[in-house]
């Protein structure tokens, strides 16, 4: 589904942290992006079923790639470039009140 053209293929790397799991994405990349490039398609549950949604729109219309970033709640993935350390969680429900 996601796949990086050639030239975009090497360059620097940014280690984080995926649902407590220490990973690797590429420099510039949004949290999107490295989740999608990991080979993951779900960035969330919904609070009603539980269904799993995914990025659709990468730019930010749609809110299907909400996750909690640094511990806070319902950020959209894809306007958010990934930085060294940050922690990404997959988003289970609605967020907590107060984060």
């Amino acid at each position: 589904m996601f796949q990086r053209l050639p030239e975009a293929a090497a360059g620097a790397t940014v280690a984080f942290t995926l649902d407590g799991q220490p990973v690797t994405a590429r420099a510039g990349d949004t949290v999107a992006a490295a989740v999608f490039a990991l080979g993951r398609d779900a960035c969330r549950q919904t609070a009603v079923t539980g269904a799993e949604r995914g990025p659709y729109c990468m730019m930010g219309v749609c809110f299907d790639c909400l996750m909690t970033i640094d511990g806070i709640g319902n950020r959209q993935a894809c306007l958010v470039r990934i930085a060294p350390g940050m922690a990404v969680e997959t988003q289970h429900g609605k967020r907590v009140v107060g984060q």
